[in-house]
Order: structure tokens, then sequence, then C-alpha cells
């Protein structure tokens, strides 16, 4: 029976939703986080696709060596001061280059050269790093995936990649697939070493053709080799080339994971018998070694397993590791036929700690688990770039190297980012920021895409959050807990219309009633068929009443719409005011509507907000929030990363908030600046994110800002809450 997942004390605690005033550990803070288009020369195309997808560094821990297959070249990043990262330069390696790693004063480069699947071929290269030029290349007898180095040993996985749209991917399809293996003294290598270990005929699953994908060396020599597709594990000794044991990477069955793409997060199914299939392999020590269970034909497990070296499973961690991601609202549940989707590992030594980390491609974030000798402790989960692919633990400098292979810069998204952590004693770590506490039945509350907040007016550090389109078949209030760090959602309330989850819903704003209800705003959006909508739900989620804009006004609306809501007064003069993001076809350029309801007489008014102008992209508004004699409004551009320009909280007098009647020329309120948010999302030294969506100050006047992480589709996850002190 193989052992379970152990959660750290920390981890635990977070889990639980306990508050907690730790004493000093080690953790992992991210300091600086580096723009891959930053390492294009001039003469380069700007926008053209370029990816860091496998890293190495070199034996002082000071340059970066990172593959741009489509570019065909490797990078180089010099991380002498690691907080400063500087581009490096780049060397052609003439093909695609699919794996490197370093060894003295040479990197070893993998790199794909095929003219078709059924024609795959292929090339070692080795690039001189002091001169940064090719010192030799040796012939490949197909095409590679991945290399590793160690113990005077070289191994390399010959891939011969099968073609996915062949009989929807299945296999045999040939040539098959082998390893290569070769002896390397110091920087004393010749391609005459290089020899081919046939790997056919060993696994149960299309035996003859093998499909190596990773390989890993143990201290004493033994190269540990996946066969993903296969679903197969193979060890060689590295330098005779016998191979001395294989066996199937086996199956696991989950429990209470997420398996539809319906709008919601329900952690509600099971999946029977499915095939680990491993794509990253690392030695633990040179007994035990671990799998990160990605799966890229017929299985993928959600998580990682630690196997012993004669076959058998020493720990699984099954669901336990996506729940955790589920917790930190990184799950991806527009793509979750595999879930997080593990892909990428490393493990080393860092002081008295042995770690192993684990990457989830489609959550971007990487776990930190101590390995104890028996089930693994969770240490802490790192935010990362769009797709992490490449880790790289330097323990000689108390860092860690993430890499992002997804480039979004077409759509106007953010471009890949090698992210660079550092250990050191500290309290707790930065991230998380905000994550879920564990309901009564043990499963974390999901939860991502937060759009608003409100305060509690009662309680300081209650705060309220909803949760928008991106699940709009469970709408949701959110209860956070924000006295502590990380902040903690400690309960959800599904907004419900006659007894079942509300539809067609795009919660943008929360405010609290005077009578403990909630008024909610929900964005409409014409080319949908959807109204913007000003919702009063009671304190269990009910929904009371439903209000839409006159019809003459949404004749005007746009796609753009409500976006934040808020309350002043008492009484007969009670107002509901709802900021519109952007501008509507009646509205003047660069003014926007604060609409404004009455209750008492269900009558509607508005005034108009000035927008500050932008070069890219548009601006708008995101959120709206009543403060005693102001009204404070997140008002930013749709950039992001480097091109971010706008991300600022106005203050209006809430005297000069005087709506007039629709139909008639609205007055322009005038606007302060209070806050300039791009200093506060620079802080957690990832790239500036886009959408800053909630504001709110609670019940002891302490401001708090939280960014929407578009539930994990085309965004990292990444989630920011912060809290701003007394503005």
């Amino acid at each position: 029976m193989p052992q379970r997942f152990a959660i750290g004390s920390l981890a635990a605690l977070l889990l639980s939703g306990t508050a907690l005033e730790a004493s000093a550990a080690e953790y992992f803070d991210r300091i600086a986080s580096f723009p891959i288009t930053a390492n294009l020369a001039p003469d380069e195309d700007q926008k053209g696709e370029t990816v860091a997808e496998i890293i190495s560094a070199s034996e002082d821990g000071k340059l970066l060596v990172y593959t741009d297959g489509p570019r065909k070249a490797i990078r180089f990043i010099d991380i002498a001061d690691a907080a400063q990262p500087k581009a490096g330069g780049k060397v052609a390696v003439g093909g695609e280059p699919t794996s490197v790693k370093v060894s003295g004063n040479r990197a070893y480069v993998a790199v794909n050269t095929s003219e078709s699947f059924l024609k795959p071929s292929g090339k070692l290269v080795v690039v001189d790093l002091a001169s940064k030029t090719v010192a030799s290349e040796c012939p490949l007898p197909g095409q590679p995936d991945s290399i590793a180095i160690g113990s005077g040993i070289m191994a390399i996985a010959i891939e011969n990649e099968r073609d996915e749209s062949v009989n929807d991917g299945a296999l045999p399809q040939m040539p098959a697939g082998a390893l290569v293996v070769g002896a390397l003294d110091g920087e004393r290598f010749t391609c005459a070493s290089l020899k081919t270990v046939d790997v056919t005929g060993l696994a149960a699953v299309a035996g003859e053709d093998p499909e190596p994908e990773f390989v890993d060396i143990s201290a004493d020599g033994k190269i540990v080799l996946s066969m993903q597709e296969n679903n197969h594990l193979v060890m060689i000794d590295g330098r005779t080339g016998a191979i001395e044991r294989h066996f199937s990477a086996g199956t696991v069955d989950l429990k209470n994971v997420d398996t539809k793409k319906d709008g919601k997060i329900a952690l509600t199914d099971e999946l029977k018998a499915v095939p680990r299939e491993p794509d990253a392999v690392h030695w633990i020590d040179n007994n035990r070694f671990v799998t990160a269970n990605e799966g890229d034909w017929k299985g993928g497990s959600r998580g990682f397993t630690i196997f012993n070296k004669d076959g058998s499973v020493a720990f699984e961690s099954a669901e336990s590791f996506e729940h955790e991601v589920v917790a930190l609202g990184h799950y991806p549940d527009k793509r979750n036929k595999k879930g997080v989707e593990v892909e990428g590992l490393d493990v080393a030594r860092f002081g008295a700690d042995n770690l192993i980390f684990v990457g989830s491609e489609r959550g971007s974030v990487v776990g930190v688990y101590r390995d104890t000798g028996a089930a693994p402790e969770l240490i802490q989960m790192l935010p990362t770039g769009i797709g992490p692919e490449g880790f790289m633990a330097i323990p000689s400098r108390n860092l860690f190297v993430a890499t992002s292979e997804t480039d979004l810069r077409k759509g106007g998204g953010v471009g890949p980012h090698v992210m660079i952590y550092q250990r050191a004693e500290r309290a707790a770590p930065a991230y998380p920021t905000l994550r879920s506490a564990r309901k009564a039945d043990g499963l974390p509350i999901a939860w991502g895409a937060l759009s608003g907040l409100a305060a509690d007016p009662t309680q300081a550090g209650r705060l309220y959050a909803v949760t928008d389109s991106v699940y709009s078949a469970a709408p949701r209030i959110l209860t956070i807990d924000a006295s502590q760090h990380p902040a903690i959602i400690t309960a959800e309330t599904l907004v419900t219309r006659a007894g079942a989850a509300a539809d067609k819903l795009d919660l943008e704003g929360i405010a609290m009633a005077a009578d403990g209800a909630f008024w909610l705003a929900s964005e409409g959006n014409p080319e949908k068929g959807l109204k913007n909508r000003l919702i009063k739900v009671d304190a269990k989620g009910a929904i009371i009443e439903e209000i839409t804009v006159p019809s003459s006004l949404e004749e005007g609306a746009k796609n753009y719409g409500f976006e934040g809501v808020t309350v002043t007064g008492t009484g007969d003069a009670q107002t509901v005011w709802l900021a519109v993001q952007r501008e509507w076809a009646d509205d003047a350029k660069n003014h926007v509507k604060l609409l404004a309801y009455k209750p008492a007489d269900k009558s509607w008014g508005a005034v108009h907000y000035p927008l500050d102008k932008t070069e890219t992209g548009w601006i708008g508004l995101s959120e709206i929030t009543a403060a005693g004699d102001r009204v404070i409004i997140i008002e930013r551009d749709n950039q992001i990363a480097d091109k971010a320009v706008v991300k600022r909280l106005y203050a209006v007098s809430a005297a000069d908030m005087k709506p007039v009647a629709l139909g008639q020329p609205l007055p322009v309120v005038k606007k302060t600046l209070l806050r300039d948010l791009l200093p506060d999302l620079k802080k957690p030294q990832g790239y500036v994110l886009d959408k800053v969506e909630g504001f709110a100050i609670d019940a002891a006047g302490n401001a708090f800002i939280v960014t929407d992480n578009d539930g994990v589709d085309d965004s990292s996850g990444e989630t920011q809450f912060l809290k701003l002190g007394k503005l």
C-alpha cells in the first residue's frame, strides 16, 4: 500500500484556515521575473513567438541557459545578481533545441532536425559557454527529447514522437525511439562515445514503438528512462548500456476530482485505473526516483509518484496535489481532462533538506516538498509564468528557477517569463496571498476569477467577493478572513434563483445592503443576449430582486457593462451606484457612466466619469466603493506586464455625486488620484497583472485590492490579494 500525502505544519494550518503565528523557517520567495522578450536582439522579429522551455545553469550558478525552440537557439540570462537578471544573448543551434544540460564550461544541447514524423532526425550540439560559440556537433539516431548528464555519463532520450493527427495519435507509429548513452569526463567528450540502446520489446503498451520522454542519472551511474505513451519505466547501467530492469508505471484511482468543463469546479467525480504516463523523472537518491505523471495519450493521473528502484510504489500523491492547487485558485476548469497536468520536476539538497519540486503545467504552480524518506512533506507552492516547463534548482546560491513556454502576446496577453526564487529564513512565504480553507467534507473551497470585493461593516478583516462568468454554472459569494496572511476563504454561498443555481449571470461587483442582504452587479453582453442587472440577494444567496436598466439605456449598452456596485445613504435616500466599465453608444469619448438607482422609488439617474487616456489598448472602470465622504474607483487599462500603465485608485467627493435623470446631459464628476497601484502590483516580483478588479475598506479602515485570474484561462492563475493599509 503506497504511502499518502503528508502536509507540512505550515501548510496544514493554512489548509484548515487556522490563524497562524509561525516561527521563522526557510521558504522560497520570488525575487525576479525576467521577460524573455528582453533577450531578443534588435534585428530579431520582436513580435514572433519566443519561449523558454528547458533550462540549465552554469556550475557557479551565475548563468542560465534555456532552449528557445521557435527561434532555433539557446539563450542566456546573466544572474550574477539574481534579483537583477540581465539578457545574455543567444547561440543558433541549427534546429529546434528540445533540452539542454550544462557540464563544466560546455552546454550540451539536444536538437531536433526532423524532416517529418516519419523521417525523424537530430543532433547533439556542444556550445562553449566562454565564447558562446558552437564547439562541435554529433548526429543522433532520431528526434531527441531530453538530455541528462551525471556521474561521467550522458543520456539522451530519442523520442521519435507520434503524429497526433494520425489515427487519433494511437501507437504504434514507427520509427521507434531509443536511448543514447555516452561518456563524459570533465569537458572531454567525443561523438564516438555515443551508443544507442534498444528499448523495444519492453513495454506491454506498444512495445515495438517505445517513445522515450525523459532521463535522469543517479549518483551511482544508473539511468532511469520514462517512456510516456508506453506507460513504462526502464533502468539502464549508464556505463555499459545494459538494461537492468523495467516495469509498467501502473495506474492510479482518483477520488474527488473535477472532470467536466461545465463552468464550475466540482470535486465530485472519480476516475479508475488512470495510466500514469510519466513525463519528467528524477532520482531522489540511489534507491528512489519520482515521476511527474502528465499523461500525453490515455493517461495523466494529475499527480506524482515516488518509486523504489525495484518498481514498487513508495508514495502516490493521487488527488492531493491537485486539491492544493484548487485551494490556491489555480485549477484550470476549462482544460480539465488531465486536471493540473503535472509535467516538470527537479530534486536538490538545500542544507539539511532534500527538496522535490513538482510543477503543474496547466495550473502554473510549483509544489515544494521535503523528502522525509517516507511520505514527502508539502512546504509551499510557488507561482510561475504560464505553462511552466523547465525547472532548475541552484542550491549553492539558495535559488530556484522556473521557465514558461506559453507565448500569448499575439492575443494581447503576456509573453513567457523566467522566474527566480530565493530561499531564506522567513516567518511565512509571500505567496499565496489568498487561499481557501477545507470544508466539512475535507475538500477545499474551489475558487478563482474574483471580480469584486465588499467589506462587512461590523467586523474588521471580514470581506466578501464574487466569482464572475468563468464559473457561470455556480455563481458564488465567498467570505474572506483578511486578518491573517495569507487571507483565507472561509465560506461559500451559492447565488440561487428559485432554489437552483442562478444562470445567465456575470457577477462583477458586490456591496452590502443595510438589511444584511447583498447587492450584486451582473455584467451584460448584448452579443450573448445578456442584460446588465442589479441583483439583490439575501444572506443565503437567494435572489430577492433582479433589476434591469431602462430599455432606452440598454439599447446603447455594449459588451463592457456593470463592473462594480456600492451603496450610499440610508432609508429613502439610499442610492445604489453602479460603475459601467467603458463607454456606451450614448457616451462622449473617454466618459463612462456611474449609474444611480434609488430602491425607494425605483428611479434611475447617472453622472459621467472622465477616463484617463492611453496610447495602447483601452481604459475602463473595475470597481466603485463608497468610503465616508468620498467614492473610490479602480481605473485600469487592459495591459499586462511591462505594457501596463494605468492601474489606479481615484477618489470622487460624495458631494460631487449628484445624479440627474437619464436622458438629460450628465454632469461630469471631478476625480483625484488617490493611489497609483503599479508599485503595489510590482512588489510580488512577478509581472504586473492586468485585472485589478476588487477594492474594499474594512471596518478598521484598512484597504484591500484583489486581481482577477480569469479562472486560469490564458492566465497563470496567480491572484494577488493585497492589503494597502489606511488610505
